[in-house]
Parts: C-alpha cells; structure tokens; sequence
C-alpha cells in the first residue's frame, strides 16, 4: 500500500531590508527534495521581486526540517535581529502552504567570538578517510589544561558528532557554536568533572544518512570505531576501555550516539543524545530498544529536549520511559531533562552542554 502524496507549496516573502536585484533563495533540509542539507541545490522559483516559490509533493506523515538560505550558510535566513536562526520543521499531514519572512541574511556576524578564540590547545587530522565512506573529513582534538604539563597523565575522552561546530565559530553550521571549549575548560577548573581529551569529528554531505541506522551508518560507526579511535589512542595519553569513552550529538548526531553505545556497548561506555531524532526512519531505533530482550547493558544514557521541539518531545518521553523498563535508573546510568525553553539550535545545546559533561566525567 502506498502512502498518499500531499501537495507542500514554501513561499519566501523577505522583507524590504532582505531583497536586491540579484537575489536568488534556496532549500535546504533533511531530504533530497529539499537539497540533503545543501544550502545552494534546490533553488525557488521567482514569483516577483518580492516573492519565491518551492512546490513539491511528499508522503503523508513526513517530517520535514529546513532552512532558508540565499545560496549559502553565511547567508541562511534570519528571522529576528540577534537570535540564532533555528530549523523549521512542517509534518506533512495535508496540503500545506508556508509563507515564511526573513527579515535579512546572514552574513557570519552574529553572536562570533572573536576569530581564532578557541580556549585551550586543539589540533588538527585533516581529510581521513573510512571504507565504505564517501567522503574524507577532518577531525579536530581539544586537549585539556594539564596535558602538556603532566606527561605521565591519561586522560578519557569524548568523541562528538557535528565536529565542525562545537568549538570554533567559524566553522559552526550557524556562525554560532557550542561552545564546548570554554565550558569544559570551566568544569575542569572548578574540579567538577575529570580532565577529558574532546574528539569533534566533522560531518559530511552524507550526514543524514551516516547518523542514521542504515548501511551508510554501520560504515560511519566503523569508521569512528577502527580508524578515528585507534588514531587517538595511539596519538594521544587516553584511557582508551569503554568506562573512559564517551560519546555526544544533537539530533541525528544525538540518534547515532544511542546507536554507537547501545550496538558497541564494548566500546563507548556512555552517550549524550541532544534533541534527538527519534523520529527518524519510521521511530526506528526507539522500536529496537523496545524490543530488545538481551542482559541489561553495562553503559550510561543522557537523554534532553527542548520545550519547543514540539516534534522530539513525544520520541524523547517514550526512549525515556523505555530505558527505564530496561532497568536504567535515573541519577544512576541514566539521565534526562527537558529544557522549557529550549529550540533546536546550537545557542541551546550550548547552554545544556554542561549536563551530559557532569554525568559522563563528573568527579567521584
């Protein structure tokens, strides 16, 4: 039986301050139609010089997410005068038409640190390479406050999805990043969790596929496990066994890190899984979970959403609910919240950062 195709119809209407002769404005999101995340693919059609038009038809109970963009990150839609711009997200239930109104575009101004700001030391590995992977990718190391200091120290480490934009502005999705850098910094120099070693490794055209439970993702989790690992390991001063090794993202990020510690609970002994997109592929990881009838697993789960994510709130319950009929409890191996005022932006995973930081490495 196939599932019914509704008619989506986007309008742009940007405001007097946001449009010029040359204009072109684009699609980007979380489905081919709409550019897998390319903010220069999928171009509007020109109604006026006021007025663009995206039309397509998807499947009935899609969920899409997307932004506006005039051809590239540095010029994505802004809605408010100094607000992080946020996905926005339409359930496909019937025939849709969305006006949206961009007050100006980006231009990697808002909300910077200043250029080169990072706190601490970090290093580079550029353009490594996975089988079964398309695309090479960097992968950047933050090392923390003692490490050149105390050679003979070993040290946990966190991987973490998204790599480009948890530290350094510059490279971050939005020209806003989490900030992971100085909140770690600080933690550690108010003695509230270990020194830990921070792994960012960079996601690629290919994100939504690699952060998923498909075969792209096994290939991405072998990649992460047998190349980006053994390179840190054999790199750096690491405590390398799994109750040393963590692993944190953001929704599909925050997806593939519940499926990294729960499919290799061998070797990531704890995740943090941000916003998370339960949703994905038919709830798909939530019903494996569900279903699963083995030993209980021998790893810790930090669960968060925001208040306005109205599309992650029903996904983050139920894996909450779910882990704890699997014997998690929480304050133990597990822990949630839910942020009321949250949205599904960098400026909030920024501010929520700190938790899954404590309940990983906290000092004991």
């Amino acid at each position: 039986m196939y599932a019914q195709k509704l008619s989506v119809i986007i309008l742009v209407e940007p405001s007097i301050t946001a449009r010029d002769s040359g204009l072109n404005v684009f699609i980007a999101g979380n489905r081919s139609e709409i550019g897998n995340w390319n903010p220069s693919s999928v171009a509007l059609n020109k109604l006026s010089d006021s007025l663009w038009e995206f039309k397509s038809a998807f499947d009935s109970g899609e969920l899409l997410e997307f932004k506006i963009t005039s051809g590239s990150w540095e010029q994505e839609a802004i809605y408010e005068s100094n607000k992080v711009p946020v996905n926005t997200f339409l359930k496909v239930t019937k025939d849709t038409t969305l006006i949206i109104r961009p007050l100006f575009w980006k231009r990697r101004i808002l909300q910077q640190k200043p250029e080169h700001s990072i706190r601490g030391k970090v290093e580079y590995h550029r353009q490594l390479a996975g089988d079964g992977l398309i695309h090479k990718r960097d992968v950047i190391v933050w090392l923390p406050p003692s490490y050149e200091k105390n050679t003979k120290k070993h040290y946990p480490v966190l991987y973490m999805h998204d790599g480009q934009n948890i530290f350094d502005p510059s490279t971050a999705f939005t020209g806003y990043d989490w900030r992971v850098d100085e909140v770690a910094d600080s933690l550690i120099r108010m003695k509230i969790i270990e020194e830990i070693i921070i792994v960012g490794i960079y996601n690629s055209p290919d994100r939504l596929p690699e952060y998923s439970d498909s075969d792209l993702g096994a290939a991405y989790m072998s990649f992460v496990i047998n190349t980006v690992k053994p390179l840190i390991d054999s790199t750096y001063r690491t405590k390398p066994g799994k109750e040393h090794t963590g692993i944190i993202g953001s929704s599909l990020g925050g997806l593939s890190s519940l499926l990294f510690v729960w499919k290799r609970s061998d070797v990531f002994g704890m995740a943090g899984c941000m916003s998370t997109s339960f949703w994905y592929d038919a709830e798909k990881t939530l019903k494996e979970v569900r279903e699963y009838s083995g030993q209980k697993k021998n790893i810790k789960i930090y669960l968060d959403c925001g208040g306005r994510e109205k599309e992650l709130i029903g996904g983050y319950k139920r894996m909450v609910e779910i882990l704890k009929t699997k014997g998690f409890k929480k304050g133990k191996d597990l822990d949630y919240t839910l942020d009321s005022k949250g949205t599904h932006s960098e400026h909030y995973w920024a501010k929520r950062v700190w938790r899954p930081l404590v309940f990983m490495f906290g000092r004991r």
